[in-house]
């Protein structure tokens, strides 16, 4: 038999307590500033309430990927320095300065528009420099160009050059010789920068796994943002993760052995079992390339999704066991009551845990709690 439950929808439970731990443990981890990274929506987590939470213990500026990510942010009150480090040449560069938000400049054409932008005001910029990763900021040939830009820049009085900046593409593996060679071109670059006549406050190349692990790198700024939710990427600290999620059962249903579960003949039931119907899939940031191992956690025990992750549900297979729809699983979470985490569902679909707690999509009812008691949140 079949049965509708009538609870409520998949939720995302953003614990708040957890972002204040991390965020304190990240800022005695290094005596440089902290930028509290909370672009992606703080990866996943809600940038605002993380940008609150992390300002408020140890966190004393703020980085974001997009002008309208920023302009976001002092919408909402948030008056702390911002920092929006990717965008395209014709971006609204013009709110965002408006506001006093910082920009990042990789090209000479960034520059133009950014100097253009200010009118008659003059932009702070951080102008970024590409050590190794050939993705974002300057390449080396250009850097110098780049430089001496500014300075012109600076002087007409269009800009202010407070900072210089790269990203470090293999610090989750802190004794790659990589992260050697990424330190002499960044100090390569700053020194480049002096020489034309510029005197960046800031010097930052440092993410999460580098503020943990490698402290030559931290410079005056670390900009921290998967650490703020509990992500180390190097795998060796321990951190709270901040985000649970749960979704209802839907509807139950007895079957026979020899019954095949969702599309393409992926899973047949090997015994007399009950299936569970979760409202959560691909669409809400469950990885397809997971079905066939992942796990939920159901009254108190591992439960495997069953067939493949369809985009707006999931089937668990919950055995004997009197399951009735209007209970609530937990997706994944901390991993204190046994339920999968978000590391588990990146290993199962071959990601990063970045990806799977970035990925909650948009049907997912959000709530935030200052410090989870999450006997409450699922089972």
């Amino acid at each position: 038999m079949t049965r509708v439950a009538e609870r409520a929808a998949p939720m995302l439970t953003v614990d708040l307590g957890a972002v204040a731990h991390n965020t304190r443990v990240l800022a005695a981890a290094t005596p440089a500033t902290l930028m509290a990274v909370v672009k992606g929506d703080g990866f996943g987590a809600g940038a605002t309430a993380v940008a609150r939470t992390a300002l408020a213990n140890g966190a004393g500026r703020l980085g974001v990927a997009t002008v309208a990510e920023a302009v976001a942010l002092r919408r909402a009150g948030l008056l702390a320095p911002v920092l929006s480090w990717l965008n395209p040449v014709d971006a609204d560069f013009g709110p965002a300065l408006a506001l006093g938000v910082e920009i990042a400049v990789p090209s000479t054409e960034h520059l133009a528009a950014v100097a253009a932008a200010a009118g008659r005001g003059r932009a702070r910029i951080h102008l970024h420099v590409d050590v190794g990763m050939a993705r974002d900021g300057a390449p080396p040939r250009r850097w110098a160009d780049l430089c001496l830009a500014a300075t012109r820049a600076e002087r007409a009085g269009n800009v202010e050059v407070v900072g210089v900046m790269g990203h470090l593409g293999w610090a989750d593996t802190p004794g790659d010789t990589l992260n050697l060679r990424a330190r002499r071109r960044f100090e390569e670059a700053v020194a480049v920068a002096r020489l034309a006549g510029l005197r960046p406050h800031w010097r930052h190349l440092a993410a999460t796994a580098a503020t943990l692990h490698l402290p030559a790198l931290h410079y005056d700024l670390c900009r921290v943002g998967a650490g703020l939710v509990g992500i180390d990427p190097a795998g060796r600290t321990p951190l709270e993760p901040a985000a649970t999620l749960t979704a209802p059962v839907v509807s139950v249903r007895d079957v026979p052995a020899g019954t095949y579960v969702g599309y393409g003949r992926n899973w047949l039931t090997q015994r007399r079992t009950r299936l569970a119907l979760l409202p959560v899939g691909y669409a809400d940031g469950l990885p397809r390339t997971a079905s066939g191992r992942a796990e939920v956690l159901l009254r108190g025990r591992r439960r495997p999704v069953a067939g493949m992750v369809s985009m707006d549900s999931v089937v668990v297979d919950v055995g004997n066991d009197p399951v009735a729809p209007g209970e609530v699983a937990t997706v994944f979470g901390p991993g204190h009551r046994g339920e999968p985490t978000a590391e588990e569902w990146a290993g199962w679909a071959g990601t990063l845990a970045h990806e799977i707690v970035s990925g909650v999509g948009p049907r997912v009812v959000r709530r935030t709690v200052e410090a989870a008691s999450l006997a409450a949140v699922g089972s």
